[in-house]
C-alpha cells in the first residue's frame, strides 16, 4: 500500500503512511492481539500466577507473554505460509465452535424470545437516537447529571452510545481503511496468483465476515442475559467479576461453563490460533513495512540477511513498545471502544488519500501529504487528550477542568471526532491540490478510474464474472436484512 501511494502521489507520502501504520499496528493491532490472549487465559486459568523477585505476575500477563512468544517463534519459522495455513484451519475451528457456544447458550437460557427479554431492546438495536431518551440535547458543550449521577442534560455530540450518525459515517470510513487499505489486511489478497483469486478471496472473505455478528455478538448478548438471569452461578459470578475477566472475557467465559470438555479445548485451541494467526500477520505486515519502506531506503544495499534481521528486531521492539502500551486499553471503558477509537483517529486521512486519490485524477502529491500531516496530527492530539484520562494519572483522576477546551476534547464522541478528522483531511487535500500544479497525468495512468487505459479497464472486467456479481448480492442482502431486523 504505500508503494501505491509513492506512484500515486510521491515518496514523501510513501514515507508518512509507513510511519502511521507501523504506529497504528502497535497502539491497536499488537496491543490488542496481546491484551485479548491475556483475559483469555485470565479467564479460563486463572491461577496462573507466581513471583518473581517480589514481584506478582498474574494469568493475564502470563498469557500475555505466551501468545507473543509462541506467535513469533511458529512467524519465525514459517513465515507468511504459516500464518496462511494457520489461518485456513482455525477459521473452520472457531466458526464451529462459536455455532456450537450459540446453541448451548440459547439452550441454557431458554430460547431467542428470552434473550431479547433479558437484553431489552436497547442492545438489538444499531440505530440508536443521537440523545437517549429522557435527556435533553444541547449544541452548548455541557453536560449535567442529577443526584443519582444519571446524564439528564448533554451536547448531542458528546452522547457515546453510539448513535446512528456516527454508525452510518464513521463506521464506513474505518470499515474501508481497514479492508480495502491497511496493509496487514491487503498483503493477503496481494498474495494471490491473479487478479480473478484474489477478488474471489475477498468476496468470501466478506461471506465469512458475515458471521462474527451471529457468531461472536450473539454469544456476547446470551453471556450478559445469562449473568443477568443467574441461570448459571459460575458464570454470573465470572461476568461480574473484575478478576474473572468481566464483559470483555464472556467468550472464554461461556467456553468454560457451557461447553463439554472435549469440545471445550477445541474451541479455546482455535480461539488462542486465531489471536496469534491476527497477531502473526501484523509481525509480518511490520517487518515488510519497516525493512522495505524504511530500512531498505535508508540502507540500499543491505543484504537480504541483514533485511531480515532487521526486520526481527524492528517487530521485537514494536511488541515491546506495545506490551507498555496495554495498561492505556485496561484504563478504557473495554476493549471494543478502545480500538474502535484508535482507528476512528487514525484511519481517517488514510482513507481520504487512497480513496479520493483514486477516484480524483485532480489530486496532488501536495493533497495527499499535507491531508495526511494535517489530519494525523489531529488524531494523536486527541489520543494524547485522552490517554492521561484513561490512564488516570495523577491529576487526571476525574478528568479535565469542566468546561475547559480539553475537557471539551476529550468528551466529545470519539465516531464524531472522527468525522471531523475525516472533514479536515478532505478540505486540505482538496485545496492544497487545487492551489498546486496538477499532477503529470501521464506517470499515474493506470492508478486512478479517470486515468485507466482501455487495456485496464478491459483486464479489470476479465478477472469477474457472473458468479462474483451474484455472490456480492447474496452478501449485501445478508448485510441489509441484518442492518433492517437488529432496529430495537
Amino acid at each position: 500500500m504505500p508503494e501505491f501511494l509513492e506512484r500515486r502521489f510521491s515518496t514523501s507520502s510513501r514515507y508518512v503512511l509507513s510511519i502511521v501504520s507501523l504506529i497504528t499496528f502497535v497502539v491497536s493491532k499488537i496491543a490488542v492481539g496481546i491484551f485479548a490472549g491475556g483475559v483469555v487465559f485470565g479467564a479460563l486459568l486463572p491461577e496462573m500466577s507466581f513471583t518473581i523477585a517480589g514481584v506478582f505476575v498474574d494469568s493475564f500477563w502470563v498469557g500475555s507473554v505466551l501468545v507473543v512468544v509462541l506467535t513469533g517463534l511458529y512467524t519465525t519459522l514459517g513465515g507468511m505460509r504459516a500464518v496462511a495455513y494457520n489461518d485456513a484451519v482455525q477459521v473452520v475451528v472457531l466458526i464451529v465452535g462459536s455455532a456450537l457456544l450459540t446453541f448451548y447458550g440459547l439452550h441454557a437460557l431458554g430460547g431467542w424470545s428470552v434473550l431479547r427479554e433479558y437484553c431489552g431492546s436497547e442492545m438489538f438495536n444499531l440505530w440508536k437516537p443521537l440523545v437517549p431518551a429522557g435527556q435533553i440535547a444541547t449544541w452548548a458543550p455541557v453536560k449535567e447529571v442529577n443526584e443519582a449521577g444519571v446524564i439528564v442534560k448533554q451536547a448531542w455530540y458528546f452522547n457515546t452510545n453510539f448513535p446512528w450518525l456516527g454508525m452510518a459515517i464513521c463506521a464506513p470510513v474505518i470499515g474501508l481503511w481497514y479492508w480495502c487499505t491497511d496493509q496487514y489486511i491487503v498483503q493477503r489478497a496481494l498474495g494471490a496468483p491473479s487478479e480473478r483469486v484474489a477478488r474471489q478471496g475477498s468476496i468470501f472473505a466478506a461471506f465469512l465476515k458475515l458471521f462474527p455478528v451471529y457468531l461472536f455478538i450473539i454469544p456476547g448478548l446470551i453471556c450478559f442475559a445469562l449473568a443477568k438471569s443467574g441461570k448459571i452461578p459460575g458464570l454470573t459470578e465470572a461476568f461480574n467479576s473484575p478478576e474473572g475477566g468481566g464483559s470483555q472475557a464472556a467468550f472464554p467465559i461461556m467456553v468454560q461453563h457451557l461447553l463439554p470438555s472435549g469440545i471445550r479445548g477445541i474451541v479455546v485451541a482455535g480461539l488462542l490460533s486465531a489471536l496469534m494467526g491476527s497477531l502473526a500477520g501484523v509481525f509480518n505486515a511490520c517487518s515488510t513495512l519497516f525493512t522495505v519502506d524504511i530500512y531498505e531506503k535508508l540502507r540500499p544495499k543491505a543484504s537480504q540477511a541483514q533485511l531480515v534481521r532487521t526486520g526481527r528486531i524492528a517487530t521485537v521492539v514494536m511488541v515491546l513498545i506495545s506490551i507498555a502500551w496495554i495498561p492505556v486499553i485496561k484504563g478504557a471503558h473495554g476493549l471494543y471502544d478502545y480500538l474502535q477509537s484508535v482507528q476512528g483517529y487514525l484511519a481517517p486521512p488514510i482513507f481520504v488519500v487512497f480513496f479520493f486519490g483514486v477516484f480524483w485524477k485532480r489530486l496532488n502529491a501536495a493533497g495527499c501529504l499535507w491531508a495526511m500531516i494535517i489530519g494525523f496530527i489531529v488524531g494523536v492530539f486527541r489520543m494524547a487528550v485522552d490517554t492521561p484520562v484513561t490512564m488516570k494519572l495523577k491529576g487526571f483522576e476525574n478528568g479535565y477542568d469542566h468546561g475547559s477546551f480539553l475537557w471539551i476534547v476529550n468528551n466529545i464522541n470519539f465516531q464524531y471526532f472522527s468525522i471531523l478528522i475525516t472533514l479536515i483531511s478532505m478540505v486540505v487535500m482538496v485545496v492544497v491540490s487545487y492551489a498546486t500544479a496538477a499532477p503529470d497525468y501521464g506517470t499515474i495512468k493506470g492508478l486512478t478510474f479517470g486515468t485507466a487505459t482501455p487495456e485496464d479497464k478491459a483486464k479489470t472486467r476479465s478477472s469477474w464474472g457472473k458468479q462474483e456479481v451474484i455472490f456480492s448480492c447474496i452478501i449485501m442482502v445478508f448485510i441489509t436484512g441484518a442492518y433492517l431486523y437488529f432496529t430495537g
